[in-house]
């Protein structure tokens, strides 16, 4: 395929000379087609010439000249019928369509510029000659001073509108309002140039010299019609130096050289070739000049009569193949094939191709490959041995392949075959398809090309190079001048000879107003046409219900989508920022097809996503639904416009543009124009504008059934962004199962007499007959009228001429009879198949509906089916007759109710005529049974323009029906000559069936969905019970969602319901229908091909070229000459790899000068046509909303507090300026924790503690917790990201975090009572919250405020310890202190530090010291406390000095934990302040004050990662394979025993015994609270049945009162000097109590029973001494137990 001579030949200069050729053929009256390929090359200036010699012209022959280009021939003018404008246009004379103004007195001093390459120049209209209208024109359509060089055709843009790429001056003087009543022509109307004036205004210019200055100019200028310069290739191809350009000159009677006659200049023998005239009316056929090796000849004469197409260079050019290439074709450069190779391989494809089959590029590129990796290099073949070989190769083909060998230029040959082929019939009967010539010359080495002559293979390989666009003009312009008048009058008559319309109206006149009757009857029976059009079927009480629902399959994709969005957002480009989004909206652009967008509008509203998403309440989603679906047309800016007015007013709103079937229109908005009625290059304007590329919180989506032209080297979207429909899982036989491309080629081995994709071969043998008798027609007029011609007769034979039946063919009548008969079937209650026609020129569609329209009427069978035009561009137009059966059957009682969709029309008997240049995606009822491709013919030689098409038909069926083919469908026996017949027609298929009608009708609710398939099987051989399969299949883009699958939302991938577990695995339809009758049942759909398609798709299964070999895509081109083969295994994300490297966008594509990075915010989903996919994005949208809200949501616990007693006496005094410490010491210290978490925790005995247990052993083991939203005032982890706090937490480069100082810090620890040293990392920007000495080197202490300072500060510095949660733990208090200033610091571990600092580089992190890597989070507290009260000392002695009291100094710090989220004001709740139990007691009984809120609700977050975890604990030698069976009892053990030691600290191993294991060690204090276990200086969990009294030993401390109380037990844990034996002789002991002494060692324990002389009072025994299981390297602890005496 391809545009490009040679490699050449500039697209854009190939479509100017063929519009000018379809231009000029308009212009003609003679009906031929005119020169096409004469305007290329055309570079006279670059040629010697001695053409300014022969200025013999007179004035006279001037004027003939004039007047024989005016009037474009000798005949009589045609008369010109301009078309009327479209509605709404602006018709003003001076003005465009659209209401711009011309004028060059209005516009004159405006600011117009031409673009490049173009001239403003000024038009006449004869409506307003008193004006020039100003325009700009391509200056290669311009003549030059001397009148040349004009090349023919036009192209321009209008200056008032500023539409661009105008093709046809007959379609831009239409634009302008030129108003003609002649054929409108350049050189007659654009008359100057206009230049600007020394002001800067525009004005008149010099005239626009269309005449030449003499003959031989006029010959050069542009644009006589029936003469043509020489063209000549580019540099590339050497041209001969004796060349020169010679104008054409007629061969057959040569004229004496006279006045005004040129002679032609002397030339090379053999380098021109003369095409003869009137060589396509004699010979019937249009030959084809294949380009192969070598320099082509000059051609002169009727060069309209031949084509010269480069479809098979690039087979010929491996020589191109670069190294790297070579390289992944397996091959050397050794390895390439010599011209004589090429020469011998080409014949070889040639000789066996069939006689309806056509050379394809891709087939010879594999079988030069297969060649060069099979035998390298190729046998040398001699000069002399080429002709014979080449001749023995051509000998196999029985003469439809000859070679012509010439030795002096490949024009000697082609003149000779033109010659042969111009002598007329009698010389044609010999002819060869293909004639290969070869030129064997010494000079140049060989050269050769192949002709094509064969009349079909010519004309599809000349038909093949048109676009779709291209071929579309042409058939309207053919339609338009009358061409068709012959075939058409062809077709007045039947096959019988009879004229058609009287025979038809005769058989009107017989009826006498009756018809037949449209169902419950016979096509035989007739009533009465008022009669009849009062039938109705039977209503329903119970509407169709709807019910939209999701698939596993739908669902994977759009949990795949979600995938990649969070890919994006994860990548750390900062190209999607997840975390800020509260929202999701979104807009879907689809084809401009109005039926598209009541099917995409009518899924969402299904989907239930509008009020999912929170965008619109549920009673006006239904109405709103249709703002979402945009089309592609005129008014989509507008509507973009407001779009991305919201994306930029909403920036916490992620938006999701998605542009559905994408690879329908990909013109570059730079060549976009106005093509066969299409605007073009509207996606690109919209989807790659920069406003929709930069946008930040926009997501573009791309959706496409056939993404290949998505997929080049150019392509915008990353390959990781792409996400592929899953193949078929493996389904049990009654589940529904998807049937596309694959399937119906692969159905072809099935081995049944009627197969589901068939080529109609009488139709094809029709079609073949015409095409000779009517060469000048394109082919796909002739095989619409055609077709409308089997329809027609088809409907005669069944009703009115029976003897018809043998001149249609058994496919056209089959499928006839089965739409007529169908409705009448028992039980069908009048519901019927639809039959589609595909008629891509709406010319013809329109023809064959008004046709098939009118037969049908006078038939009578006017109320038996419908027919209906299916254009994109209009809504649906069905009968009142047909829409009151519609809504019967639905029980709709609305008289407004319409069909706006092809699913609306389900079980309506009709035909759809569907048209457009390309399907747009639009879903077809499961009553669709056949789909007639017989016009999609060999001008569709790409894989998305064939497999589209065949993608019409593609629907879901029941597994079994694909599994077991041959027994499933099996023929029916049939009898005599009706056996095609019956095969065709309702029971084709012989398909299990129930044996129990009543199965069908008990099954229950059928959850059905809005998609199409044909019939419904019910395979089931019992009666189906309430989870049986739906009897539903489905086709379309499915939906959304059924109650049961609502849930599924939750980004987390929630187990899907147990409902959802019986779910069907594809969809089935629409409307749900367990009433009695007969059921349809789910089958392929029929597709009927024609030959040409038909040998593409079955080529998998015949070893021939496949639809998949194709080029993917018009719009792209091979990037290589040859390419590794592409099989049919390779898809997805594989193909798309293999597309990505060996194809390249064309110049027109709007991807060719894409950016060379993808963008990264663009995703695409591909999947086979009506497979489902907008029901997987809309449940993708649903998700992604779910997982912006999971990530605005955190898990917090949720638990009861704790209560506090109601007789508190004490009220918190309200007029005290706060905080005033003396106040606040009278306030009682509640040592009662209030947490949840500490409810497994031993009680602390106080006087106002309850004096019984309140089961505290029945708390669950795992904390309750429940997610809460986020608000603006929330802590985050690192994961957060917002433009307000980036400066907070993130680092700028990474040379910042070296800008951060060290400091030690060194006090004396009361308790510890030792020296402790601790480390500050202070990053710079935070140093002024410390006071540094000895010149800035040593860190003094750290600043407080006073109480006195009024600023927005908060004044108590935060600490914050925190271990293993760097990423996770909510250290981003920015937004929780609402922007005030703060100071946070962080305590970590010395092992944790680096981590730390590189995810939170700005904060201060106060390090411990490696000593305490082990430890708990309650070290950190207390190394907190003690940092704190040591550096309020030195800061008030500090001040002091500067005159502040010391009181003025503010006393407070607050410690917060990393898992904090939320705190807010609470009316209810009064919550413990968080810190650890012992803690906590540690203070107070110090004399510090401890404050807890009132009225203040906090939320902690659930964080399942870091912070104090359990250790897994194991043995420590050997390996054991269930760790639960260790328990808590083996924690502890006798010293030296040997019992297993574990893996695990001891403080740890001693914690979790106590907790599990005091009652043994304290029996008297089980459930005892009048009888506490006493704990010295510490508190440590012993259960939550044992309570505890905490006394401190230090002097000065506040304690209890403990005078009367009697302990049950004594707890001294690591006690230090101040614990003395007078201290313990204060306390009373019941009988019987016991005592646990806990040491850090063996040695120290007795020492401690030594010094407290505990002997005194306590008995031991040896036995009662223990470790916690530790081995000595790790340090057990050592405790003794004791008994009160």
């Amino acid at each position: 395929m391809g545009n490009s001579y040679a490699g050449q030949l500039k697209s854009a200069r190939f479509e100017e000379a063929l519009h000018n050729s379809i231009e000029a053929s308009l212009r003609s009256t003679s009906g031929d087609p005119q020169p096409i390929f004469t305007q290329l090359y055309l570079e006279p200036e670059s040629y010697p010439g001695n053409m300014e010699g022969n200025d013999l012209t007179s004035s006279n022959d001037l004027e003939e000249l004039e007047d024989e280009e005016d009037s474009d021939s000798n005949s009589p003018p045609l008369l010109y019928l301009q078309a009327p404008a479209p509605d709404g246009c602006c018709t003003l004379d001076g003005f465009c369509q659209a209401g711009k103004d011309l004028r060059l007195v209005s516009i004159a001093t405006e600011s117009i510029e031409a673009p490049a390459g173009f001239k403003l120049v000024g038009a006449k209209s004869p409506s307003v000659p008193e004006h020039i209208l100003v325009c700009a024109v391509d200056s290669r359509f311009l003549p030059d001073e001397n009148g040349k060089n004009a090349l023919l055709g036009f192209s321009g843009n209008c200056v008032g509108c500023g539409e661009k790429g105008f093709r046809y001056f007959t379609e831009f003087s239409n634009h302008i309002n030129l108003k003609l009543s002649t054929q409108p022509k350049k050189q007659k109307h654009l008359k100057y140039y206009l230049v600007k004036n020394s002001q800067g205004a525009l004005c008149k210019g010099p005239l626009i010299c269309w005449k030449g200055k003499n003959i031989s100019s006029a010959m050069n200028a542009g644009p006589p019609k029936k003469r043509h310069r020489s063209w000549h290739p580019s540099a590339l191809v050497p041209v001969p130096p004796t060349a020169v350009p010679v104008p054409a000159i007629p061969v057959s009677s040569p004229q004496p050289s006279v006045a005004g006659v040129i002679q032609p200049q002397p030339v090379t023998v053999g380098e021109t070739v003369i095409v003869p005239d009137n060589l396509l009316n004699s010979s019937g056929v249009r030959p084809v000049i294949l380009i192969g090796h070598g320099a082509l000849p000059y051609f002169y004469g009727n060069v309209g009569d031949i084509v010269v197409s480069p479809l098979l260079v690039s087979c010929y050019k491996s020589n191109q193949l670069t190294d790297k290439t070579l390289e992944t074709l397996g091959l050397s450069s050794s390895q390439l094939l010599s011209v004589e190779t090429m020469i011998l391989l080409t014949l070889q494809y040639l000789a066996r191709l069939g006689s309806e089959q056509i050379p394809l590029r891709e087939e010879l590129e594999q079988i030069v490959l297969k060649a060069m990796l099979c035998c390298p290099g190729g046998p040398a073949i001699s000069p002399s041995q080429l002709p014979w070989l080449a001749r023995l190769e051509a000998s196999v083909s029985g003469g439809s392949v000859q070679v012509v060998v010439t030795h002096n230029s490949l024009g000697e040959g082609i003149s000779e075959s033109l010659r042969s082929l111009s002598e007329g019939p009698q010389h044609q009967q010999c002819l060869p398809t293909y004639v290969v010539i070869i030129c064997a010359s010494k000079m140049s080495g060989n050269e050769f090309c192949v002709l094509a002559l064969g009349k079909y293979q010519a004309r599809a390989l000349g038909e093949g190079m048109l676009t779709t666009n291209e071929f579309l003009k042409e058939i309207s312009y053919e339609l338009i001048t009358g061409k068709v008048s012959i075939l058409a009058s062809h077709f007045k008559t039947t096959s019988l000879g009879d004229n058609l319309d009287k025979q038809l109206v005769r058989y009107q006149r017989r009826r006498k107003g009756q018809v037949i009757q449209p169902f419950q009857g016979d096509v035989t029976d007739h009533i009465h046409s008022q009669e009849a059009a009062s039938m109705s079927p039977t209503s329903y009480t119970e509407p169709f219900s709807k019910v939209f629902q999701i698939y596993p399959s739908q669902l994977s994709v759009a949990r795949s989508l979600l995938s990649q969005v969070c890919s994006i957002a994860d990548s750390g480009t900062q190209n999607l920022d997840l975390g800020r989004f509260c929202k999701v909206d979104f807009l879907i652009l689809v084809p401009p097809s109005h039926i598209l967008v009541h099917q995409t509008a009518q899924r969402i509203r299904q989907s239930g996503v509008l009020v999912d998403l929170g965008n619109e309440d549920a009673p006006s989603a239904h109405q709103k639904s249709d703002k979402y679906v945009v089309r592609l047309d005129t008014d989509v800016h507008a509507k973009m416009e407001a779009f991305m007015k919201k994306v930029k007013q909403n920036p916490y709103t992620l938006f999701v543009l998605i542009h559905d079937n994408s690879h329908v229109d990909l013109t570059s908005a730079l060549s976009g124009s106005v093509c066969h009625g299409e605007l073009q290059g509207l996606a690109d304007r919209v989807v790659n504008c920069q406003e929709v590329l930069d946008a930040l919180n926009l997501l573009v989506l791309q959706v496409s059934c056939f993404p290949y032209t998505l997929q080049t080297r150019q392509s915008r979207i990353s390959i990781h962004n792409e996400v592929h429909w899953p193949s078929n899982e493996s389904l049990s036989p009654n589940e529904l199962v998807y049937f596309g491309l694959r399937d119906y080629s692969r159905s072809l081995q099935w081995g049944v007499a009627s197969p589901i994709l068939r080529c109609d071969d009488a139709f094809e043998e029709m079609v073949h007959t015409l095409l000779e008798r009517h060469p000048h027609l394109h082919s796909m007029v002739i095989r619409s009228y055609l077709l409308i011609q089997q329809y027609t007769e088809a409907m005669m034979a069944l009703t009115s001429c029976p003897s018809l039946r043998d001149h249609i063919t058994p496919e056209t009548l089959a499928m006839v009879e089965d739409l007529i008969n169908a409705p009448s079937r028992e039980g069908s209650q009048g519901r019927g198949h639809m039959l589609l026609v595909r008629v891509p020129s709406l010319q013809l569609a329109m023809l064959a509906r008004e046709r098939l329209e009118d037969v049908r009427d006078k038939l009578g069978l006017q109320l038996c089916f419908a027919v209906l035009l299916g254009s994109p561009a209009s809504e649906l137009n069905l009968h009142r007759n047909f829409t009151s059966r519609l809504r019967a059957w639905r029980g709709y009682d609305s008289e407004d109710w319409v069909p706006h969709t092809y699913e609306d029309l389900e079980g309506l008997p009709c035909i759809v005529i569907l048209t457009g240049k390309d399907p747009l995606g639009e879903t077809f009822p499961r009553s669709l049974k056949y789909s007639d491709l017989r016009l999609i013919d060999s001008s569709y030689l790409t894989r998305t323009a064939l497999e589209q098409e065949v993608g019409l038909a593609c629907t879901y069926v029941p597994m079994g029906m694909v599994q077991e083919p041959k027994k499933a469908m099996a023929p029916r026996e049939s009898d005599g000559e009706k056996a095609t017949t019956s095969l065709n027609d309702g029971e084709e298929l012989e398909r299990p069936q129930s044996n129990d009608s009543a199965a069908t009708r008990t099954s229950g609710s059928l959850l059905e969905n809005g998609v199409s398939s044909s019939d419904i099987a019910d395979s089931s051989q019992k009666p189906s019970t309430s989870t049986s399969q739906p009897q539903g299949a489905a086709t379309s883009d499915i939906g959304t969602l059924t109650q049961g699958f609502k849930q599924e939302c939750d980004s987390q991938g929630s187990q899907l319901p147990s409902s959802a577990s019986k779910a069907p695995k594809a969809p089935p339809s629409l409307y749900t229908n367990s009433r009695e009758f007969k059921p349809t049942r789910v089958s392929p759909r029929t597709v009927i091909l024609s030959r040409a398609a038909y040998n593409l798709l079955a080529g998998e299964s015949r070893s021939q070229l496949s639809s998949f070999s194709l080029l993917p895509h018009a719009d792209v081109a091979w990037s290589s000459p040859l390419r590794p083969f592409i099989t049919h295994n390779l898809q997805g994300a594989e193909l798309s790899m293999y597309y990505r490297q060996w194809t390249t966008a064309r110049q027109h594509h709007a991807d060719y000068e894409a950016p060379p990075v993808p963008h990264p915010r663009r995703l695409l989903l591909s999947g086979p046509p009506q497979v489902g996919k907008t029901g997987a994005y809309l449940q993708f949208l649903r998700i992604l909303f779910r997982m912006l809200i999971r990530l605005l949501e955190v898990d917090v616990y949720d638990e009861e507090e704790e209560e506090e007693e109601e007789n508190s006496e004490v009220t918190t005094p309200v007029n005290i300026q706060w905080p005033d410490i003396e106040e606040i010491r009278k306030l009682p210290f509640d040592p009662n924790p209030r947490d949840p978490k500490f409810r497994k925790a031993s009680p602390i005995y106080s006087d106002k503690m309850p004096k019984c247990f309140k089961g505290e052993g029945q708390t669950p083991v795992k904390r309750v917790t429940k997610s809460m939203r986020l608000s603006r005032f929330a802590a985050h982890n690192a994961f957060h990201h917002c433009e307000q706090c980036h400066q907070y937490c993130e680092a700028g480069p990474a040379s910042q975090l070296s800008e951060c100082t060290f400091h030690a810090f060194t006090f004396c620890s009361s308790m510890l009572g030792e020296e402790v040293q601790l480390q500050f990392v202070i990053p710079k920007a935070k140093e002024q919250h410390f006071v540094f000495g000895l010149q800035g080197c040593h860190l003094e202490s750290m600043r407080l405020p006073l109480v006195s300072t009024k600023v927005n500060l908060l004044k108590s510095p935060i600490f914050t310890p925190t271990t293993g949660r760097q990423e996770h733990g909510l250290l981003n208090i920015f937004h929780a202190m609402e922007g005030a200033t703060h100071l946070h610091i962080l305590v970590v571990k010395q092992f944790e530090m680096p981590q730390y600092r590189k995810y939170w580089p700005n904060h201060i992190l106060l390090v411990l010291p490696a000593m305490f890597d082990n430890a708990g989070v309650g070290t950190a507290r207390f190394m907190i406390k003690e940092l704190s009260y040591h550096n309020l000392e030195l800061e008030r002695n500090r001040l002091e000095e500067q005159g502040v009291k010391r009181q003025d100094v503010w006393p407070f710090i607050v410690m917060m934990d990393d898992s904090c989220v939320l705190w807010s004001p609470h009316s209810q709740v009064s919550q413990y302040d968080y810190e650890d139990v012992d803690f906590n007691l540690r203070v107070n009984s110090s004399g510090l004050l401890l404050c807890r809120f009132n009225n203040f609700c906090l939320m902690k977050k659930h964080i399942p990662v870091g912070g104090n975890k359990d250790y897994l604990i194991k043995p420590k030698l050997m390996k054991i394979e269930n760790t639960s069976q260790i328990s808590p009892s083996q924690y502890v053990c006798a010293p030296d025993s040997e019992q297993t030691l574990l893996d695990a600290p001891a403080q740890f191993l001693l914690e979790r015994f106590l907790q599990s294991c005091s009652h043994r060690l304290f029996p008297k204090a089980v459930q005892n609270r009048n009888n506490p276990v006493l704990s010295i200086d510490s508190y440590l969990n012993l259960s939550p049945e044992i309570s505890v009294c905490y006394i401190s030993s230090r002097p000065h401390s506040t304690n209890l009162n403990h005078q009367g109380l009697a302990f049950s037990g004594l707890l001294l844990y690591l006690c230090d000097s101040f614990v003395v034996s007078g201290l313990l002789k204060k306390f009373r002991f019941l009988k019987g109590a016991t005592l646990c002494v806990i040491c850090q060692d063996r040695s120290s324990l007795r020492q401690t029973i030594v010094r407290l002389e505990l002997e005194d009072e306590w008995q031991f025994r040896l036995r009662d001494e223990f470790q916690t299981a530790n081995c000595s390297e790790d340090r057990p602890l050592y405790f003794l137990t004791g008994r009160h005496v």
